[in-house]
Parts: C-alpha cells; structure tokens; sequence
C-alpha cells in the first residue's frame, strides 16, 4: 500500500466527522467560551477547518514559519464549513505523492529558530492528523456544556444512542 492509500481515506473520515460537529454549531453560540483562556466557538471552529490546509503546507513546502501566522477569521458556520471542505480537497491532491516525498524532512520556525523537524510522514501523523479528534472533542465539551447534542465519532456518544 502507498503511503497516500493510506492516509487519504483517514482524512476523509476526519472530515466527515468534524463535518458533524460544525454542523452542529448554533450560530447564536459562535462567540461563546468556557473559559478567558479558551477559544471561542467561532476560533475553535475556524482552527478546525484549517488543519486540512497543514496538510497541503506539509506536503508541498519545506517548512513553515510561524511569524507570519495568521489564524483563518470566517464569520458563519457556513462558511467555515466551505473552508473545511476546499482545504481538505486541497490535501487530498497534495497527499498524491510517491512515498520517497513522505521521507523529506520538514521544519517548523518562528523568526528563524527551529521548533521542529522530522520526516513529513511523521508531521502529518504525529501532529497534523491528532489535531481533529484533539480539537473536535474540546467542541464536543463545549457542546455538553451548552446543553446540545453531542455528535458520535469513533463510536456512539451518549447523544446518539
């Protein structure tokens, strides 16, 4: 098995599945957080739909340098969503590589410091791909502590029984 063969049908799954939880997101809820130091629905649901996007920055750059970062600022649900949905058709072709290209290695900096560097399949997997369920279940607390449904992901939730 290539190693695209692999990893492209598990980011179609993760995006269906943080496909759930936006759709989920009550518009009149977007700027609601637990706590000041957590981010907002609307923040968290931004970050979610950029993941697929590291993907394409993983593959197809060297690196990435965080000072120039800019965190995505959609201001509906819809919107989101249609951002989730075109970055991870972007990954999906930037994953068509020969597996020799998962063997580069790729760095992380911040105003010329390292902060990282492994091997892009070690990127993706390590880092970029935990990122869903990691962020889809702080949506998932937030969502339990609104009092709202909580989508079913790996198996049933206590919602969707």
């Amino acid at each position: 098995m290539k190693i695209h063969e692999f990893l492209i049908p598990q980011l179609k799954q993760e995006t269906a599945l943080t496909l759930k939880f936006l759709k989920r997101i009550p518009e009149d809820q977007l700027n609601w957080k637990p706590h000041d130091k957590s981010m907002s629905i609307i923040e968290l649901a931004n970050h979610l739909s950029e993941i697929p996007m590291w993907i394409s920055g993983t593959m197809d750059h060297g690196s990435m340098d965080l000072s120039g970062y800019k965190a995505p600022s959609e201001s509906t649900v819809s919107e989101i969503i249609a951002t989730l949905q075109k970055n991870s058709e972007e990954a999906m072709k930037a994953l068509q590589k020969p597996d020799e290209a998962y063997q580069e290695n790729w760095k992380m900096t911040k105003d010329g410091e390292i902060l990282m560097e492994m091997p892009k399949f070690n990127v993706l997997q390590t880092i970029v791909m935990n990122q869903f369920p990691h962020h889809r279940a702080q949506l998932g607390v937030y969502f339990r502590l609104l009092d709202l449904p909580v989508p079913s992901t790996y198996g049933p939730s206590a919602d969707e029984q």
